[in-house]
């Protein structure tokens, strides 16, 4: 069933983003956005967490984020989901129909509710990362996403507990009992657990290796690849992976999800380390020359930043070919930058991270 962008709210004014015909990138990520803020409200009053602490974890999961994580769950859900199944595009004319259909949606589609679980899984961690990398102890940061981090709107030790309550809420989404959100499904629960929790290790364990390699002058390319595939790229994997284990991928397609994942993962770190030097703290957000500042290993200090803008390129360009095929897509315009764009949500959001400024 496909449904016109324009008809396709439910009572909750929240458009479902697998019912959303891809139209463009911008609708899209409307769509994922909205579904994932009002289920991030659903999940604290569920969690019914205490003051402080409930405030502080609103305050990080709300913030004017990229959501790239989540994006890239919805993004493989959609694009896996439309390449198995045969949609039309033909609008439906009962109206009445139309709203019943919607308006049942979040309580019965299984599937789709495991999606929505995934994108809220992956955005938990992610965030509790990003609390914990700006305290004092790590990287000392007063901004993020545009505001002042948790540690500094609240205190250090709210900060803590907060990304320590995110991280264990991440897991448990997966099959907690939420209003809004179908019975979860145990089968595919259990296989998003196998592809979350030790990619959940590998973000903590890069993190360690980043942390160890800060002031090396010798480090090799390969060294510095191997810890962000792990601190950056882990992730990113499972994003991807879980979006398309939702959406029922077969073995050949989660293959190709991998690869694409490891490619766009790596080109997505190469990247922040260009911007890093190359936009303002006002355009990132956060604190621009950060990287510099701690004396990290990045991969500008390792082949400047004309290398490494065409390494990212070209990482993502090996992104996009690695899941094109199992897409079944053809349709790509090559731009200047050979990154292709298709009506596709997962090729259109590879398309969005290389035209990123923050």
């Amino acid at each position: 069933m496909t449904v016109s962008l324009t008809s396709s709210i439910t009572s909750t004014g929240v458009i479902p983003f697998d019912f959303v015909s891809f139209q463009s990138t911008e609708q899209f990520h409307g769509a994922v956005r909205a579904q994932l803020s009002q289920d991030i409200e659903v999940l604290f009053d569920y969690a019914k967490l205490p003051s402080p602490l409930v405030d502080a974890c609103r305050y990080v999961m709300t913030g004017q984020g990229k959501l790239v994580r989540p994006l890239m769950v919805a993004s493989a859900f959609a694009s896996i989901n439309s390449s198995n199944n045969e949609r039309t595009d033909e609008p439906n004319d009962d109206i009445d129909t139309l709203d019943a259909d919607l308006d049942t949606l979040l309580e019965n589609d299984s599937d789709y509710d495991m999606s929505r679980r995934a994108a809220l899984a992956v955005e938990l961690l992610h965030t509790y990362s990003l609390v914990h990398d700006d305290l004092p102890c790590m990287d000392d940061d007063e901004l993020r996403r545009g505001q002042p981090t948790a540690h500094i709107a609240f205190d250090e030790a709210t900060a803590l507990l907060a990304g320590d309550v995110l991280q264990t809420l991440a897991f448990e989404v997966l099959t907690a009992e939420m209003p809004t959100f179908a019975p979860f499904d145990a089968t595919i629960a259990s296989q998003l657990m196998a592809i979350f929790a030790p990619r959940a290790r590998r973000m903590v364990s890069g993190q360690m290796l980043d942390l160890n390699a800060e002031a090396s002058t010798s480090i090799a390319q390969d060294d510095l690849e191997a810890i962000h595939r792990d601190k950056t790229g882990a992730l990113i994997e499972a994003a991807m992976l879980m979006g398309g284990v939702c959406a029922g991928a077969t073995a050949p397609q989660r293959m190709a999800l991998q690869e694409c994942a490891q490619y766009i993962g790596l080109a997505f770190q190469v990247q922040d380390d260009v911007l890093d030097v190359t936009m303002t703290t006002d355009t990132l957000g956060k604190p621009a020359g950060s990287d510099e500042k701690l004396d990290k290993s990045t991969y500008v200090k390792l082949m400047g930043v004309d290398n490494a803008t065409s390494y990212a390129q070209s990482l993502f360009n090996e992104g996009r070919a690695a899941i094109s095929h199992e897409l079944n897509s053809r349709e790509l315009n090559d731009n200047e930058d050979n990154i292709g764009t298709a009506n596709d949500a997962l090729l259109a959001l590879i398309e969005w991270l290389w035209s990123r400024k923050k």
